[in-house]
């Protein structure tokens, strides 16, 4: 249905400033409206509107304006019409209930319209179609406004006989013939098809020949099935039929509905009402006045046809809203891609780089001449060598911007998980943005923190190592001196002094370079997993900035609408067609026993 063009100065459309005015409303202090102000308060559904129906109205209004940017709009149409229908209902009368009169070529729906009426005003005959336009009834002034938002030209508004206590209560009817569902003239099934979206209720009217009509089920009564609660079912021409062929027929016909989904009022539920009635012989039709009469009078049936809309826009949009598995990023999962960045960046890598070269200069500091000149001589050897059994593999890995791509890839999967499509893509969309330029951020953050293996900090106790070593190198040379001396004769001969000193000294080195070494173990460890701590802690501190936080926002605003969403499809309180009935009050839906042909 195309949608009414928007008032210069009416209420805001569906799409407007949401955000802004959910904010404004909330700083602004509730203020009571002044009387002449109430009809004007459009803006949030109030009005004429029930709690519960104003709260989804609200919510869908809600709903609309946080999908705009995630949601396509052609997804979003048919809540954005039933936003804009409700809004411009809730403008016109609230004391008028506008009832249409459907059916097919040849069901009689004009002779039963005149019937109601008291009165031929709508033409009757065997030409096809017979009725071209929309025709309006009406008991009461006042109407003028939803006679104009239908399209019903001022020549075709009628209004009938007066008729007493029974017209009086007829008063907020407003009564559409519309033309024929199933006319050759493409015109007229369009305004079928338009009227259907803005009237209160329907009357079905079918006739025995073509009360299971594929068009009629398929077309109108399966998709308007959640319409139940605002529609009548008229079997007309029962007058052809015997009593009991037309019990069987009234049978079928409910099979039908039935079958079409459509809830039917028989044992005091709410639902659809199905009646047999004779148009030209009158039979049922004083009933049926009586069932409208009761009808209008509560006058909930706009509610009930917008809480219905709503229901059927819910239905629509829950493939969008609703997702089909547990959603959400778990801690496991944050945790899991911070460890994937901190490989990318090599954090463990550097730790380990970290701790190497602890070890190493305790090592070269503390270590005895012979052997470090021992340890040069094998790794100049080693270096110099072109043995193809001593060069290193080629390691066939990711690059670092692979596996940033992999982790942000692996992460927003996790993320999306579940969600309905439009929200899983803007969680990735979230996440890929995100990562652009992530690597780049990750080499930066990695030089700004600096190698921890170019300066490693040189505990105290080192510098007494150094002098133990070199002390036990000093010894060694005593001891050779003393001996040389005692070969060429400047010292009186005695080896075992000598000896001992020299024997001391050689071991003394490599006892002191093996308490070093073992010493700075636990120092060396604690040095490369801090490097490797804080490498990592940056890393995923600039993930969690670039990629999981839009990732968490995106999965913030679905689980926003979510909640909206299950207020606009949530528990709808069920009236029935005759409300405030107690205990043996009147029921409006013929039973099976009660709607027998008499």
């Amino acid at each position: 249905m195309a949608q009414k063009p928007q008032e210069k100065d009416g209420p805001k459309r569906w799409d407007d400033g949401l955000i802004a005015r959910r904010a404004a409303e909330r700083a602004a202090p509730e203020e009571p409206a002044a009387e002449g102000e109430a009809a004007e308060d459009t803006e949030r559904f109030g009005g004429s509107y029930g709690g519960g129906l104003r709260t989804r109205l609200d919510a869908l209004h809600e709903l609309v304006g946080l999908s705009r940017t995630r949601v396509e709009s052609e997804a979003l149409a048919e809540a954005g019409r039933v936003l804009d229908e409700a809004a411009a209902r809730q403008r016109l009368s609230s004391r008028h209930t506008v009832v249409a009169l459907a059916g097919a070529t040849g069901s009689g729906k004009s002779t039963l319209f005149n019937a109601l009426a008291g009165v031929s005003v709508s033409e009757t005959g065997l030409r096809r179609p017979t009725t071209s336009a929309p025709l309006a009834l009406t008991w009461s002034e006042g109407a003028a406004g939803l006679l104009d938002r239908l399209g019903v030209p001022g020549r075709l508004r009628r209004r009938p006989l007066a008729g007493g206590a029974a017209d009086a209560e007829l008063q907020p009817l407003v009564l559409i013939d519309l033309p024929d569902h199933d006319s050759a003239v493409t015109a007229h099934r369009d305004q079928v098809d338009r009227a259907l979206g803005l009237v209160d209720a329907v009357i079905w009217v079918v006739d025995p020949e073509k009360y299971a009509d594929a068009a009629l089920h398929e077309r109108y009564l399966r998709p308007l099935a959640g319409h139940a609660e605002v529609t009548f079912v008229v079997l007309n021409q029962v007058d052809r039929l015997g009593a009991e062929a037309a019990e069987l027929v009234l049978d079928d016909l409910r099979r039908l509905l039935d079958e079409d989904g459509m809830a039917l009022g028989e044992h005091g539920e709410p639902g659809a009402t199905v009646l047999p009635v004779s148009a030209l012989t009158g039979e049922g039709v004083s009933e049926l006045r009586e069932l409208l009469a009761r009808f209008v009078q509560e006058r909930t049936a706009p509610e009930r046809r917008i809480a219905a809309d709503i229901d059927a826009a819910a239905a629509k949009l829950r493939p969008v809203y609703v997702a089909d598995a547990r959603t959400g990023l778990g801690e496991r999962s944050r945790e899991e891609f911070a460890g994937r960045l901190a490989v990318a960046v090599g954090a463990q890598a550097a730790g380990e780089a970290a701790e190497r070269v602890w070890r190493r200069g305790a090592i070269r500091a503390c270590g005895s001449p012979w052997l470090r000149l021992h340890r040069w001589y094998g790794r100049q050897r080693a270096h110099g060598s072109t043995d193809p059994r001593l060069a290193s593999p080629v390691e066939d890995e990711l690059t670092a911007r692979q596996r940033v791509e992999q982790a942000v890839r692996i992460v927003a999967d996790e993320a999306s998980h579940g969600l309905p499509a439009p929200w899983a893509h803007a969680v990735r969309e979230a996440a890929t943005r995100g990562a652009e330029g992530l690597p780049e951020a990750l080499d930066e953050l990695a030089a700004d923190l600096g190698d921890p293996a170019a300066r490693p900090p040189r505990p105290a106790w080192w510098p007494a190592a150094v002098l133990a070593q070199a002390l036990m190198t000093l010894l060694q040379l005593f001891g050779a001196l003393w001996l040389v001396g005692q070969i060429v004769g400047f010292v009186e001969p005695g080896l075992l002094a000598p000896v001992l000193v020299m024997v001391g000294g050689i071991a003394g080195g490599p006892l002191i370079e093996w308490a070093c070494e073992s010493a700075v173990k636990g120092p060396a460890r604690r040095y490369g997993q801090e490097a490797e701590r804080k490498l990592a802690e940056a890393a995923a501190a600039c993930g969690r900035a670039r990629v999981l936080d839009p990732v968490s926002a995106e999965l913030l605003r679905y689980r926003e609408v979510r909640e909206q969403y299950a207020k606009v499809a949530g528990p709808r309180p069920s009236a029935r067609i005759v409300g405030a009935g107690g205990r043996g009050a009147p029921r409006l839906g013929a039973t099976r026993a009660g709607a027998r042909v008499r």
